[in-house]
């Protein structure tokens, strides 16, 4: 069927972001991951970074996007072939027999973000995280053998990695998506709004607000860092080791720096110091 006049065929835009595993705050698949695992790990990256390439696409309608990550659905569970991500993904999933639930669950995050801008409470974030961080780290579990035992632990982890995530893209999301992970509750009780976002610095009322998640997210670390005991497989308890480590030094730098201007990632040598201290504790 022929397009009207002037439409744009969507069908068309490339959305493939640039992004890859070696640009993410924590390690992919490192080679702390057992070899005959890793591929498989890559396979998950893969699949997930091309669906959220997708629902961060700024030409895309956010009904083309639910077209699109619905059809990823659909490749997946062996309806079609035309995705070589997904369908490498779906190789993954029946040489490990692992269920496509945590792949699914992945897509119901990125179909959120193409439709919802905010979030009401912090309930409401960690409600999204559930379905946009934790299946990572389920899956990864899975690779290894390792079932609901622990994912109360994984959930915290992969959630305050997710935050950490939000704040230090908070400016990023808001200009570009009109996106704010923020939940409007904690804004209001400080005083901040929104459109503090789009400032050259923060206000004080919205530092409140990131202290006030910060205070979260330290709540949710002592469980976090229970996941290591919960791995027998140790390179997974070294590599979760290191990310609790990670997550613990970002956190830290968040408190003392400001994302709207300054560099809120880690640098080389605190990277390296995590890495150490991560393999300390996964020995005792």
């Amino acid at each position: 069927m022929a397009l009207p006049a002037g439409a744009k065929d969507t069908r068309l835009i490339n959305t493939a972001s640039g992004k890859n595993r070696n640009t993410e705050n924590f390690p992919v698949g490192s080679t702390l991951i057992r070899p005959d695992l890793r591929g498989h790990v890559h396979a998950f990256y893969n699949f997930a970074r091309a669906a959220d390439d997708i629902a961060d696409h700024p030409l895309l309608e956010p009904s083309d996007k639910i077209a699109r990550l619905n059809h990823f659905a659909q490749v997946l569970v062996n309806q079609a072939d035309d995705l070589p991500v997904v369908v490498a993904m779906r190789e993954s999933l029946n040489a490990t027999h692992i269920t496509t639930q945590h792949c699914l669950d992945l897509l119901t995050a990125f179909k959120r973000d193409a439709t919802q801008l905010r979030y009401a409470s912090w309930d409401d974030l960690i409600d999204y995280c559930r379905y946009s961080a934790s299946p990572v780290g389920r899956q990864v579990l899975a690779l290894h053998g390792i079932g609901d035992s622990a994912w109360l632990a994984n959930d915290s982890l992969c959630s305050v990695l997710q935050v950490i995530n939000h704040i230090q893209d908070c400016a990023d999301d808001y200009r570009e998506l009109d996106r704010v992970y923020l939940p409007q509750d904690m804004l209001a009780a400080t005083g901040a709004s929104t459109a503090d976002l789009s400032r050259v610095e923060t206000t004080e009322a919205l530092r409140s607000t990131f202290n006030a998640m910060i205070k979260k997210m330290d709540a949710m670390m002592p469980l976090a860092r229970d996941l290591p005991r919960k791995v027998p497989d140790l390179r997974l308890k070294i590599e979760t080791s290191v990310i609790c480590v990670l997550a613990e030094k970002l956190i830290h730098v968040l408190r003392r720096r400001d994302p709207l201007c300054d560099n809120v990632k880690l640098s080389k040598p605190s990277i390296a110091g995590a890495g150490i201290l991560g393999v300390l504790r996964a020995w005792t």
